[in-house]
């Protein structure tokens, strides 16, 4: 499992490459107003959690980037420190975000 933080004042973390089938979590110390996760090449499709819940590889619970250079935009749905999870059945690379 990789873990990364985003300092107050930091804007996000980029260009990290997904391990395949391996969580990858990236915290947030403030509450956030929204995030964006950005995928930069589309290798595999990205799903991932803004609750801090565990995601899964075309896990029902979480939401997803498809296989395309795109991203998604989100609210999370909680206060107090902002915990992103993601994972991928490939090694696509990505960057989150404040929005």
């Amino acid at each position: 499992m990789a873990e990364h933080t985003v300092q107050d004042g930091e804007w996000g973390i980029h260009g990290i490459t997904l391990e395949a089938g391996t969580v990858t979590t990236v915290r947030f110390p403030d509450d956030v107003n929204e995030i964006e996760v950005l995928s930069h090449d589309g290798l595999a499709p990205i799903y991932f959690t803004t609750d801090g819940s565990t995601p899964a590889v075309e896990g029902r619970a979480c939401r997803v980037l498809p296989a395309s250079i795109s991203s998604a935009q989100v609210q999370p749905p909680t206060a107090g420190p902002t915990i992103i999870k993601l994972i991928s059945a490939g090694t696509p690379k990505v960057s989150v975000s404040r929005a």
